[in-house]
């Protein structure tokens, strides 16, 4: 089911009542306000909205000067130039200097549709992962978004932010609780885990189902926090079900799925399986389209959890 609300709307929402608490809050654009939602916070606070234009590495200098005076800059721009388009000054004027700018890239991967390749952020979680001191944070739904914004202005360190502006699929309930670096188990299964961030955590909810039908138990891991990946709750994950998904709306190289198999081969080897794009850019498409085209639907994440499935027998 999906939200009532578009991601980018409650997060411009979030970031208004969080300015009118902490006056060290700032906002950079690109020229992209309003498709960030942030018109509400230029409109109730003029003196600390600024559009740069389209001059995204300028803005992460204007920011990291901000920040070295004690702001907190929030820079925006689709994930393909807040992160790829930067990457230098994010590096140095960032992430040397130990400044805390917080970077909101929107529209990762298929959420970009008919933007095309060019604006289809497939590599930006790679690009940031690189980055000694930078987190990276992906939310699955406003519910967790709500509860994640007030958490990471209050983190005193660059952060990246992956934000799916439409409406997201509704994960989360009322009793949910919001742990900083901590994933989520959504369902307990036995033989095998299906690890997921973003729009793939949905997909891979309903793998789960598709499995559960072939009588395969399936445990569904979600991953917010991509960056310190939350190696405790990988290795739980992969001692009680012997075999391991990852699925991720990005590159399979340097991506969720790298992050998981690095922890695994250092902490416990088990069968494992990526899903995500394979070393590819994107293309116009819709966004249910473009998930078959990259191989990133529930049917796709079944299929890869039968396979490792059949390398755990081995």
């Amino acid at each position: 089911m999906l939200e009532e609300l578009e991601m980018r709307n409650v997060y411009g929402e979030m970031m208004v009542e969080l300015a009118a608490r902490d006056p060290r809050i700032v906002s950079l654009q690109a020229d992209l306000t309003g498709g960030h939602g942030m018109k509400g916070f230029q409109q109730a606070y003029p003196d600390r909205h600024f559009n740069i234009g389209v001059a995204e590495a300028n803005m992460v200098g204007v920011a990291a000067g901000m920040a070295a005076c004690g702001k907190v800059p929030f820079v925006h721009s689709f994930a393909t130039f807040s992160t790829r388009r930067c990457f230098d000054q994010i590096a140095i004027s960032v992430c040397y200097a130990g400044l805390n700018v917080k970077i909101v890239g929107s529209d990762p991967g298929v959420g970009a549709e008919l933007n095309g390749g060019t604006h289809m952020a497939l590599e930006d979680t790679g690009i940031m992962r690189t980055l000694p001191g930078m987190t990276i944070f992906e939310p699955v739904d406003n519910t967790q978004l709500r509860q994640a914004l007030p958490q990471i202005v209050d983190y005193d360190g660059p952060v990246y932010i992956r934000l799916f502006r439409k409406k997201p699929e509704k994960i989360f309930g009322e009793g949910y609780t919001f742990q900083w670096g901590k994933a989520d188990v959504l369902q307990e299964g036995t033989d095998v885990t299906l690890i997921a961030s973003g729009v793939c955590v949905a997909e891979s909810l309903e793998a789960a189902s598709l499995l559960e039908a072939d009588g395969v138990s399936a445990r569904v891991l979600a991953v917010h926090t991509i960056k310190p990946i939350d190696t405790e709750s990988i290795v739980k994950s992969a001692q009680l079900t012997g075999a391991v998904v990852t699925a991720e709306n990005h590159n399979i190289i340097n991506g969720l799925g790298s992050a998981v198999a690095e922890v695994l081969a250092e902490n416990h080897p088990v069968p494992m399986e990526r899903i995500g794009a394979r070393d590819r850019f994107g293309e116009v498409g819709k966004a249910a389209d473009l998930k078959k085209v990259l191989g990133i639907t529930a049917a796709d994440i079944a299929c890869a959890a039968k396979k490792a499935l059949s390398r755990k027998a081995l």
